[in-house]
């Protein structure tokens, strides 16, 4: 029988509850305060994957690997998932976000958890990569978190199945990579730091439903794609990381806080620019 993978990415910020930076950083990071909330989130996150992994393989799914793709990467409650089901964890994953798509024989990716790009208006905790990216454009279109991770799974030939999170991040997603994904809203943002949310039990209904049309209906989707090669900018914060960013070989200053260059393919633009977001984590007070 031919192999049907399907690869999870699981992030926290587009999570059915989750409005505030305390839910989603780890103690180690946020303090003991956070601890209660986050833990929760992470609970949550868990059981959201879980539908979506339980989704795939109800629609004949034959291996389902969840990748955990939130901050350490090191948040999933494994007992939590399906029985059968592989799963990543640790931040220094070659792909990153979409650890799994090189293996072959992947029939899909699915995202659960996603999140609005930076800059979007009601975006319950948008933001692309970090605090500090204020707007990617690849041949001029803004795109997030979800666009770069689309791109990079499409260099290995997989498409984007399906897609969870806040209403502002789904419609981004429709508009970018197309309406054949299919897409669950969990929650409806309200601003940055607010939102109305469906019922814990109603969202992991609501993705195990919309994981499994999308993996049944698998055959017609297409890997997302741009033109090659193809020009990317990233905005920044302030000056200073675009003084630091510019000084790789092959980028160039666009202007004060904004630098560009180009790729041949997704890999590597992917990888230029996670490496431009470490070197451009300054300080900023000299």
């Amino acid at each position: 029988m031919n192999e049907r993978r399907v690869v999870v990415s699981v992030d926290m910020e587009g999570i059915c509850g989750v409005s505030s930076w305390v839910q989603v950083s780890p103690p180690e990071f946020g303090g003991l305060v956070s601890s209660a909330e986050y833990e929760r989130a992470r609970h949550q996150m868990t059981l959201e994957a879980a539908a979506a992994a339980q989704g795939a393989l109800d629609a004949g799914a034959t291996d389902v690997l969840v990748n955990d793709s939130h901050d350490t990467m090191r948040n999933l409650l494994p007992d939590l998932l399906p029985e059968g089901v592989r799963f990543t964890t640790g931040n220094d994953k070659p792909l990153s976000m979409v650890q799994g798509v090189q293996e072959g024989g992947v029939l899909g990716l699915l995202f659960v958890g996603y999140h609005a790009r930076a800059g979007s208006v009601r975006g319950p905790l948008a933001h692309t990569w970090n605090g500090f990216l204020r707007d990617v454009r690849v041949n001029g279109v803004p795109t997030g978190e979800y666009g770069l991770n689309a791109l990079l799974a499409g260099h290995y030939g997989v498409p984007v199945l399906f897609a969870s999170g806040d209403d502002v991040a789904m419609a981004e997603i429709t508009a970018e990579l197309g309406e054949g994904v299919v897409t669950v809203a969990v929650k409806e943002g309200l601003s940055a730091f607010a939102a109305v949310h469906l019922h814990p039990q109603e969202a992991t209904r609501r993705i195990y439903q919309g994981a499994r049309r999308a993996v049944q209906d698998a055959a017609q989707a297409q890997p997302y794609t741009t033109r090659w090669p193809a020009h990317v900018a990233l905005s920044f914060d302030h000056q200073a990381r675009a003084d630091a960013a510019e000084r790789v070989p092959g980028v160039t200053r666009m202007d004060a806080v904004t630098v560009g260059w180009e790729s041949e393919n997704a890999y590597h633009l992917f990888q230029t620019f996670r490496m431009l977001a470490k070197v451009a984590e300054v300080r900023l007070n000299g």
